[in-house]
């Protein structure tokens, strides 16, 4: 008989064995205690250049998604500088616009009309819209507030329209398309279509038609409403980007204390607040800070323009397997939702070349909307450069209800190459010279080609990178299935 002794011996022996072998080694420190300094304080310059780091991250951050706001609001001061400010100011490009605005991705094929409504000053709002408009109310971040036109709520027979204040909780009377701005700034875009004249597109119909546009109090009386003025935007240099220095962070501070805490979602207020930027309060950076500032939005451009340059690895982007067009929403909806997520990327890389996204910009609807292929490359995968010749050619019957139009314009921001051209644009309703068949071959250099007709000859900068944009106005179900597809752009020996 085993002793009382042995038996406890035996029993601890395999008790010990049971033990789990990670128990057994010698654990003496957590992990991440081992990891950062053993356990320690880190050095005093480590700390503060981590700090550091941190804000600047915070910064570029900061940069890729407040850029739709300051999109639109270098976009206000820019206008408002050269016209003037007020509900009733409602800026018409009536000659077209050329390459003498500075404004990302600008359509020279329509005319556009601007203006920029403050429901905190004035109230609720009306706009009278004329018929056959195509356009959009944005706020500020450019969220789509509604469509105006074909793809709106008038289906481009016009009407009234009514822009609420995102606090507004007061009676909506009847007879209005009533719609809720999520910041006290709006941005109203009207577009309308020139019809075709004896030599090219005939601008006066269409600016008379834009300029039935009333804006006005819904509560002041007839007598009390300020009368509309609609100054000219053609052949004058205005400058209307977003900051390209530290006015950026003062705009965007100044941006944040006048529109209401729900117009910015918490988690990236405190992304804002990480960097001083909080509502009503002050915002004084060190001079480090100021510094680091500075860097990011000398850097962040730089990010955004790498995510251009070097494409998405899932290649959604692209319009056709064997074509080198790309779609800027990447085949997501208007506000750039994905099946799962926001693709923030995606949205950062629209808002540095261009402006304004609505439903029928991205909506697959036949007859109407409108589609915007572009292409950054020639047929070999090659840079567009503007110190080549290169040629496009559009097959017959572009699938375009209303119009069809090619433009050059600028990488780094959207803005038309500024050669002495003007306006780097040809559309359908030109005297383009036609092949045979029907079919336009466009050409793009920095001087006209000898054998190149005058009127589909689009100049170039030479030396500087450039990026093709087809516009379909008017859609047709050809695009869609793809049966008609534009040839890439060719590289000329």
């Amino acid at each position: 008989m085993r002793s009382g002794s042995s038996i406890l011996s035996s029993a601890l022996l395999i008790s010990s064995l049971c033990v789990p072998v990670f128990a057994q080694q010698d654990q003496t420190a957590p992990p991440l205690v081992k990891q950062i300094n053993n356990g320690n304080w880190l050095p005093q310059k480590e700390a503060e250049d981590l700090r550091d780091e941190l804000f600047y991250q915070r910064a570029v951050h900061t940069y890729m998604t407040m850029l739709p706001a300051l999109n639109t609001i270098g976009m206000r001061d820019g206008s408002e500088a050269v016209f003037g400010k007020g509900y009733n100011v409602l800026p018409i490009w009536k000659e077209r616009m050329d390459s003498r605005t500075w404004v990302p991705t600008p359509n020279a094929d329509v005319i556009y009309s601007m203006s920029y409504l403050d429901l905190k000053e004035t109230g609720p709002l009306v706009v009278a819209a004329p018929r056959d408009v195509i356009g959009m109310f944005t706020d500020f971040f450019q969220r789509t507030i509604t469509d105006v036109g074909l793809i709106g709520p008038d289906r481009a027979r016009g009407g009234l329209y009514l822009l609420l204040p995102p606090d507004y909780d007061g009676e909506i009377p009847q007879g209005y398309f009533a719609f809720k701005s999520k910041t006290y700034n709006v941005f109203l875009f009207f577009r309308t279509i020139m019809p075709k004249g004896d030599n090219g597109p005939d601008p006066k119909p269409a600016v008379k038609l834009a300029e039935q546009t009333r804006v006005y109090p819904l509560w002041a009386p007839e007598k009390d409403v300020k009368p509309m003025q609609f100054p000219d935007g053609s052949g004058k240099q205005i400058n209307m980007m977003y900051p390209v220095d530290n006015t950026f962070w003062t705009k965007l501070k100044a941006f944040v204390d006048y529109e209401p805490i729900s117009a910015i979602d918490p988690e990236l207020r405190g992304v804002l607040a990480s960097i001083g930027i909080i509502k009503g309060q002050p915002f004084n950076p060190t001079p480090q800070q100021q510094a680091l500032l500075q860097k990011a939005v000398v850097t962040a451009p730089k990010m955004i323009l790498a995510l251009r340059q070097l494409g998405r690895p899932d290649e959604r982007d692209r319009y056709y397997k064997d074509r080198q067009y790309l779609n800027t929403w990447a085949s997501g909806t208007s506000e750039w939702l994905q099946d799962s997520y926001l693709d923030v990327n995606q949205r950062a890389s629209y808002f540095q070349i261009a402006y304004s996204s609505a439903p029928a910009m991205v909506m697959r609807t036949l007859g109407a909307g409108s589609k915007y292929p572009f292409t950054l490359r020639d047929a070999s995968g090659e840079f567009l450069n503007g110190s080549n010749t290169y040629k496009l050619h559009l097959p017959p019957d572009p699938p375009a209800a209303l119009f069809w139009a090619v433009t050059a314009y600028n990488i780094t921001d959207g803005t038309m190459v500024e050669a002495p051209q003007l306006m780097p644009s040809i559309n359908g309703y030109n005297k383009v010279a036609t092949n045979g068949d029907g079919s336009v071959d466009l050409w793009f250099a920095p001087a006209k080609p000898a054998d190149a007709p005058a009127s589909n000859f689009i100049q170039t900068v030479g030396g500087r990178n450039f990026l093709v944009a087809l516009r379909l106005y008017g859609t047709g179900v050809e695009f869609f299935d793809q049966t008609w597809k534009p040839d890439d752009v060719v590289k000329m020996k």
